[in-house]
């Protein structure tokens, strides 16, 4: 902790975590600070970020709008590969770190910083995957991590050390200390608070993105959404840069209360963790990527494809993504798609996003081979002999129980 550092990029929001972490950074090491602040669609104004850090000393600012190539080059890839942790996270916080990092890591060799920062606890997941970026990108980096060096343990605490040293504290409706958010254009999460306890369900004044299931409206909306190997490229025949096209989604998503999800996962640490979280917009994507796969994927690739989504989606929530098997499991699964083009048709109805028409020019569907009514393509006695074929097995392990 008392080793001399000259200068330190710090990845910094302008909240209540990093506007102390800014603040003792430059007490406990005397260093000059420079802030990085990312426009990942948090729907937040980052003006009051600049003016904070300019007002707390900070002579080197940066605040950069990186939506595009948040979705583009992280978020989209993803989703190529349906990446669901657990079976329920869409990965949403996960996704957004190793591009903060990688920045971070440009931004420090840019300005000649001998170190970087973060505001990640020591109890989390993203001072993992923060640090990981880091060291994958420049190995020789310093990584000051406030949360596993200083004597504010609690959120009390912090706020103390806050008003203390007069930084502003946002609070909520009732006059609190808000939930601890994360928030970009994939997904909003909450945490703390009542929340720490998994029977407790969350206040509906909490939700920012979506409309409460319940009190959706009536009628469905129903959205066509195209893709081009493997990406959404429009949305109800107008075509959309990555970015905006996710923003429209979650629109559509959030207007119909689709995309909430109370979660209790495994974090890398060791814990479990509760977890409120709102991905309108991914959510509707999931179920239409799904959809044109079913159409375009053969079987074997298909089925390959949900085998190495487990442990792609692992790789990420863990903080992987410079790691070669993630680039590796990435390579195999872009190439299964190259022939995922076409339009789905998705219904979205009180909390509900539910596939009801697809169809592309490189479909595997045959309706001569799936019809039930009379065809000429397909004799049904063949299935005779795949299945003895197949029953051959079954037949001499029976035998041999005898």
């Amino acid at each position: 902790m008392n080793e001399k550092i000259g200068k330190v990029v710090l990845a910094y929001s302008g909240g209540l975590d990093t506007s102390v972490i800014l603040r003792w950074l430059q007490d406990t090491y005397g260093c000059e600070v420079v802030t990085f602040t990312a426009d990942l669609g948090q729907g937040e104004e980052l003006a009051p970020a600049r003016a904070k850090a300019e007002s707390m000393g900070v002579k080197e600012i940066f605040v950069e709008d990186l939506r595009e190539t948040f979705v583009a080059d992280y978020v989209f890839p993803m989703f190529r590969a349906n990446a669901l942790y657990e079976g329920v996270y869409l990965l949403g916080t996960s996704i957004a770190r190793p591009l903060i990092a990688k920045r971070q890591i440009e931004i420090a060799e840019a300005t000649g910083a001998d170190a970087v920062s973060h505001g990640a606890t020591g109890k989390g997941n993203d001072q993992v995957r923060f640090e990981l970026g880091y060291y994958a990108l420049k190995p020789d980096i310093r990584v000051i991590a406030p949360w596993r060096e200083w004597d504010l343990t609690s959120r009390t605490k912090l706020i103390e050390y806050a008003e203390r040293h007069q930084i502003p504290v946002a609070m909520d409706k009732r006059g609190e200390p808000p939930y601890s958010t994360d928030a970009n254009l994939l997904h909003i999460s909450y945490e703390g608070k009542a929340l720490e306890d998994p029977w407790v369900e969350p206040d509906e004044d909490m939700f920012t993105r979506s409309v409460a299931p319940e009190a959706a409206p009536d009628q469905p909306t129903v959205v066509e959404i195209e893709f081009e190997a493997g990406d959404p490229v429009a949305v109800d025949g107008e075509r959309l840069s990555p970015a905006s096209l996710l923003a429209r989604l979650n629109e559509l998503g959030g207007a119909n209360g689709v995309g909430r999800a109370d979660i209790v996962e495994n974090r890398f640490v060791g814990m479990k963790s509760r977890g409120v979280y709102e991905t309108p917009g991914g959510t509707v994507l999931l179920a239409a990527r799904r959809g044109i796969e079913s159409l375009t994927l053969d079987r074997g690739a298909a089925h390959l494809k949900d085998e190495l989504m487990p442990r792609y989606a692992e790789l990420v929530y863990n903080g992987f993504w410079f790691a070669p098997e993630r680039e590796m499991i990435q390579a195999a699964i872009d190439k299964s798609q190259k022939h995922v083009s076409g339009t789905v048709r998705v219904k979205l109805f009180k909390g509900s996003a539910t596939v009801v028409g697809r169809k592309s020019d490189a479909s595997l569907y045959d309706e001569d081979h799936a019809t039930f009514e009379h065809d000429t393509v397909y004799d049904q006695r063949d299935a005779e002999g795949f299945i003895r074929l197949n029953a051959l097995r079954l037949k001499l392990l029976n035998r041999r129980a005898r």
